[in-house]
């Protein structure tokens, strides 16, 4: 297979790796993959976490789009990150598809994004005005409401961190990043989740699931049996193959 590195904005951290399968010329078009990694949204964890994954889908035969963006100490809260990630989404059309040496499919862009960066892939879902609109959405273990916890006296650090303010002082900025409070979306979402994950409660999902169907948008969700949070980077896992099936399997329409 094929990588390279792709700058999708001027910033150090705006940048991904693209992977392409071993294929012979071809006019049509693969599908591509975006892979954002998780880490709390923090400096310290890169897109070095979805490389195994960019590898094992590239070697399934479509196109892998692991993308780095700003995050907590490296240039960027939650303006940033959602920006960069929305970029990265937009780039596919445009500076990925330059550097490909296959054509890429811009209409069947999914992405796959675990805990932090699950948060960040459906929150793509919202974005209804974006050029390029992801065709599925498989969320691992992804904390996808912002708002409850802090509401209710539970603030979560890791969130006061990304949106660099409590609560209190913006209220409307966890809404507008909290995935659960932009429903509907029109994108297929399917969530997976461990039911032993002590990180992000299974309950993130199963509500989101539940509102997102209440909506009228389609979405699923696949409770791993014993299984936690990290699983989902073991290859081999439950939560890895479950999370590889989904986001290979044929399109709904």
């Amino acid at each position: 297979m094929n990588r390279v590195k792709v700058a999708y904005g001027d910033h150090p951290e705006q940048f991904g790796h693209l992977y392409v399968p071993d294929v012979a010329p071809t006019h049509t078009p693969l599908p591509v993959v975006m892979i954002v990694h998780g880490g709390s949204w923090m400096a310290e964890y890169t897109l070095t976490m979805g490389t195994q994954y960019a590898v094992e889908l590239a070697r399934a035969g479509v196109a892998a789009w692991n993308i780095e963006y700003r995050r907590v100490g490296a240039g960027g809260l939650w303006p940033e990150a959602s920006a960069d990630v929305s970029a990265a989404l937009a780039a596919v059309g445009a500076e990925v598809q330059h550097h490909s040496p296959v054509p890429l499919d811009r209409a069947d862009v999914r992405v796959l994004g675990h805990s932090a960066g699950g948060q960040l892939a459906v929150w793509l879902a919202g974005q209804t005005a974006d050029a390029v609109r992801p065709s599925r959405i498989v969320a691992q273990a992804a904390l996808l409401d912002l708002v409850t916890g802090p509401a209710c006296g539970r603030p979560n650090p890791s969130v006061e961190a990304l949106m660099g303010t409590a609560y209190e002082s913006a209220a409307e900025s966890y809404r507008s990043a909290s995935p659960i409070h932009r429903l509907p979306t029109g994108i297929d979402v399917h969530c997976i989740h461990g039911d032993q994950d002590d990180m992000v409660p299974l309950s993130d999902s199963r509500r989101y699931v539940a509102a997102a169907q209440d909506a009228g948008d389609h979405a699923r969700l696949s409770v791993v049996e014993g299984e936690g949070h990290f699983e989902f980077l073991e290859p081999g896992s439950r939560s890895w193959e479950l999370s590889v099936e989904a986001v290979l399997a044929a399109h709904r329409r």
